[in-house]
């Protein structure tokens, strides 16, 4: 059987768009399609005009008759080309208004996403949505589909008036009809075959890019320039392949088209011929150039829209790639019937608690911790044993399997994510940090706080003296004119700039010399009064004032205490601390 040209699910996205964002723009529609109406009626009054100056040449009319009949060309022109001009700024606007609102629910769905979905998906695949599919779709809906719209329309403006001129005529040139739709519709399955092939291996191609961008220290300092060459030229290579398949599609479309139009103007001039050779039709020379000329206007707007319709096919599936994004679970819809938390102290207990990145692969099993305001609590154990796992489970960035994290005695899930977040100041390992000064970096953390207040953020953090030797100076992309400890301190400005009941150090001084780290600590303890202190270190210098620290190995609790009652026995704790010990004599 047969497959229609568009699919249930085409059909649904269609109606998606349209309903969501181009209904609200319907005054504006209906402008643009007025104008692209008179703009149809400017090529039949030409057909008009012409025929008259026809049969003013052929019949002997008066040249004045003639210049009339040019003059009022001219206009109809002039008033085409004005509307010519009206059309795109006025589609290009709509188009960009509806994207805009498009890219702005796309960045707050992106937002919004849990963090499962960053486990499983690449950067790249956001980039391609947000930036080309969008892109792309913007072209289409802003002039695609509006000069195909111009072209429908003047088509079936001129195609009336010939049918006014000889229905019979022009319905025997319509023969061609069937080969053309049949050439369309196989082609139009061609092109979104190839089309989802093409996202796939130019979302692959873009994360090379990321990647290659992301390592290029590595890269140059361990020469591999060469390898990195040819793994992005075979990535790119795949590119090539398909866009020459794309090509090869669409381009059985324009000779298709060409042959018909040669067949169908065989067919008007031999039957107009003998139209107007013959006394029973009432047709004259002035009117079969004319008709010649009105199929002429068709063919050019029909092979434009032959086009339209394989360029709408790619177009669909960028539709459905981007809101098959825009349907995907996020935390803001799980959260909107559930309360906020607040609280000035927060109480924090992990009771039994299992969880596992994968099914059937425990990370935790019945885990059970407790973090109290007006204490430090610590958090150690070797690289994968699944410190920062416990700070993504307590900021609730992933569910527990099993077991329930409480908040004053309430299970968090009863409560909304982005309220119990905000209870959170977290200085990580991974440092987030724009390309701007210093300054705006800090400010970040909080975008009400005044100068002075972040000027004192940063003499808490020891970083406002480079604060003030670059000034406004940008950073570099994701601080790359920064070294790790200068990073890390931004970093805990910004906790001094927006303190929160629960403090979290996340390696929070792992790039830092034993003096800062010194100084920055002094500061942390002023920092840390009355708050719910985590500290989540491999370092264990850092946490030898802890009023508890909790030892984990491959995802076990193997040990709880403090610093003094661990190193009285024969601990994995007192291994770990002798060991650097040594390390750093």
């Amino acid at each position: 059987m047969a497959k229609a040209v568009f699919s249930d699910t085409d059909k649904v996205n269609i109606r998606w768009f349209w309903r969501n964002y181009i209904k609200e723009k319907s005054p504006w529609l209906i402008l643009i399609m007025a104008l692209i109406i008179l703009q149809g009626f400017v090529y039949q009054q030409f057909l008009v005009y012409t025929e008259e100056g026809l049969r003013v040449i052929f019949d002997g009319g008066s040249f004045l008759d003639l210049i009339k009949i040019c003059g009022f060309v001219i206009l109809a022109f002039g008033l085409r080309a004005i509307i010519s001009y009206i059309v795109p700024v006025l589609s290009a606007r709509l188009a960009g208004e509806a994207v805009l609102k498009l890219r702005g629910n796309l960045i707050k769905k992106v937002m919004h996403l849990r963090q499962v979905y960053f486990d499983q998906n690449s950067s790249s695949e956001l980039i391609l949505r947000m930036v080309n599919q969008i892109d792309g779709l913007s072209q289409f809906v802003g002039h695609t589909s509006v000069n195909a719209l111009r072209d429908s329309v003047t088509i079936i403006i001129v195609s009336g008036y010939l049918i006014y001129k000889s229905a019979l005529l022009f319905f025997a040139a319509l023969i061609v009809l069937p080969v053309i739709f049949l050439v369309l519709k196989v082609v139009s399955e061609a092109i979104k075959r190839i089309r989802k092939s093409a996202e796939k291996i130019l979302g692959a191609y873009i994360n090379s890019i990321d990647e290659m961008a992301g390592g290029v220290r590595t890269i140059k300092m361990s020469n591999q320039e060469e390898t990195e060459i040819k793994r992005m030229y075979s990535a790119s290579s795949g590119i090539k392949d398909l866009s020459i398949e794309l090509q090869k599609a669409q381009a059985l479309v324009l000779p298709a088209i060409d042959l018909s139009s040669a067949f169908v103007f065989v067919l008007v001039i031999g039957g107009g011929g003998y139209m107007v050779l013959s006394d029973d039709y009432s047709l004259d020379s002035a009117s079969i150039i004319t008709f010649i000329l009105g199929m002429v206007i068709i063919f050019d707007p029909a092979r434009s829209l032959s086009q339209f319709f394989t360029k709408m096919q790619a177009s669909l599936v960028l539709v459905e790639s981007i809101k098959s994004l825009l349907d995907t679970e996020d935390e803001k819809t799980d959260d909107l019937e559930k309360p906020n938390f607040c609280a000035e102290n927060v109480k924090i207990i992990l009771n039994n608690v299992s969880f596992s990145y994968v099914d059937d692969a425990l990370l935790f099993d019945k885990i059970s911790m407790e973090f109290k305001p007006g204490q430090k609590t610590a958090i150690v154990g070797s690289t994968g044993s699944g410190k920062t796992t416990i700070l993504s489970l307590i900021t609730r960035l992933y569910e527990v399997t099993d077991g329930q994290i409480t908040f004053n005695g309430q299970d968090g899930r009863k409560f909304s994510r982005s309220s119990l977040r905000s209870h959170f100041s977290i200085v990580a390992q991974d440092v987030v940090i724009f390309n701007s000064s210093i300054h705006e970096n800090i400010r970040y953390a909080n975008p009400t706080a005044s100068v002075e207040e972040i000027q004192n953020a940063a003499k808490r953090a020891r970083i406002d003296t480079l604060m003030h030797e670059r000034g406004d100076l940008p950073v570099g992309p994701k601080g790359s004119q920064l070294s790790g400890g200068q990073k890390q301190r931004i970093s805990i400005a910004r906790a001094f700039l927006r303190p929160a009941p629960v403090l979290v150090l996340d390696e929070a001084t792992s790039a830092l010399d034993a003096l800062t780290e010194k100084s920055v600590n002094d500061s942390f303890n002023e920092l840390q009064k009355d708050k719910t202190t985590i500290v989540i270190t491999h370092k264990l210098s850092s946490v030898l004032d802890a009023d508890k620290i909790y030892v984990l190995e491959s995802g076990k609790l193997i040990e709880a205490g403090t610093h003094e009652k661990l190193m009285q026995k024969d601990s994995l704790y007192k291994s770990m601390f002798n060991a650097q010990l040594h390390e750093d004599v």
